[in-house]
């Protein structure tokens, strides 16, 4: 990213903060990685386990790539490209200008040992809620070490889904649909196990291991 788009992507966020624009219009969730090379933990991938973007289009989310013609789904989430190091201003800009922008809760994922991104995050956006995940194992006690007064909450290294449940879950406090979607979720994991073990019952252990295959 060259200087001159760096600073337009900070004039558009500082932009964006300025409009007035209905909440419903707005994102509700922002998803923050310090480099793309987390994309496949904290959106999920095709060989891996699932990610927020999974676990956010699954309860009905839709993303938003352009301010000016959102999605057609009440509930929303943005994604975004944001190192501490690297962008430092970047970072502040978009975890100072979140709130006013319309977001709720923001998920920030970081790797390495210095995962500053979650961190820092969450106390430039406060009192926004954060909810931190950490990359790899070794992202762990940089994400989770927050000192009292300074909050952030967080989730197993590499669990990004669990990330954008529980930022869901802060909204359903004030979204009925958005509860109603997570019991259906919750149900239909309890479905699938019940399932499972009747098949493992009925089929015997050589039976269900061939029939999984």
């Amino acid at each position: 990213m060259s200087d001159d788009e760096l600073q337009t992507l900070i004039d558009d966020l500082r932009a964006e903060a300025e409009r007035d624009r209905d909440p419903e219009d707005t994102p509700e969730i922002g998803i923050v990685m310090g480099s793309d090379s987390d994309l496949d933990v904290m959106a999920g991938s095709e060989e891996g386990r699932p990610g927020a973007y999974d676990a956010l289009t699954r309860l009905g989310f839709e993303e938003v790539t352009d301010y000016d013609d959102p999605p057609e789904a009440r509930f929303t989430f943005e994604t975004y490209v944001v190192s501490a190091h690297r962008t430092p201003e970047l970072m502040y800009v978009y975890a100072e200008t979140a709130e006013e922008r319309g977001l709720d809760v923001i998920i920030a994922g970081a790797g390495g040992k210095s995962a500053d991104l979650p961190n820092m995050t969450a106390s430039i956006a406060y009192p926004l809620p954060v909810v931190g995940v950490p990359v790899q194992e070794k992202s762990l006690p940089s994400v989770v070490g927050m000192p009292q007064g300074a909050p952030l909450v967080a989730v197993d290294a590499g669990k990004s889904f669990n990330a954008a449940l529980s930022a869901v879950q802060m909204l359903s406090r004030q979204h009925d649909d958005l509860r109603d979607r997570l019991v259906e979720y919750h149900d239909d994991l309890q479905a699938g196990v019940a399932d499972v073990s009747r098949r493992l019952h009925e089929e015997g252990t050589p039976g269900f291991r061939e029939s999984s295959e």
